[in-house]
């Protein structure tokens, strides 16, 4: 698989039939490696690893209902008190990071209402803090690690 903008992690990888398989450690299961998981479980090692998100408390592919219609969050991360506190959608590192990416998190906030979220191709990785009460956005130049937004 390509390599991405993050530290570089080992994965348990194996073939079924004709397709290749990477263990998920957070849904605890061999998942098909398509380019977008590829981002996905290295971005969930870097959050766990880098970051030190607590694995537990970590979810993937949540479902969110958006419009009454059910949709799925790539990674969806909680602070101890079981709040969700940032999104993070992945892409495959060939897909270009465009506003309908971002539009895309966006629907899956209005439900979930986060203060965090991060959009990213694996080679380029965007970070946003949602302030609701000033109605506004800013892009941060890092992701926020556990520690700091654990009591939000």
């Amino acid at each position: 698989m390509e390599n991405l903008n993050l530290p570089t992690y080992s994965f348990k990888i194996k073939s079924d039939l004709q397709r290749k398989l990477i263990f998920d450690s957070i849904r605890k299961k061999y998942v098909v490696l398509t380019p977008e998981e590829w981002v996905r479980q290295n971005f969930i090692r870097y959050l766990v690893e880098e970051k030190k998100y607590p694995a537990s408390l970590i979810a993937v592919e949540k479902k969110v209902d958006v419009n009454l219609l059910p949709q799925r969050s790539d990674i969806v991360l909680y602070n101890c008190n079981a709040n969700p506190v940032m999104i993070v959608e992945c892409k495959a590192s060939k897909i270009k990071i465009t506003q309908d990416v971002f539009n895309q998190i966006a629907r899956y906030n209005m439900k979930l209402r986060v203060p965090f979220l991060v959009v990213t191709n694996g080679l380029k990785h965007f970070c946003c803090y949602m302030d609701y009460e000033k109605k506004s956005f800013k892009f941060l130049e890092d992701i926020p690690n556990y520690q700091s937004i654990k009591d939000l």
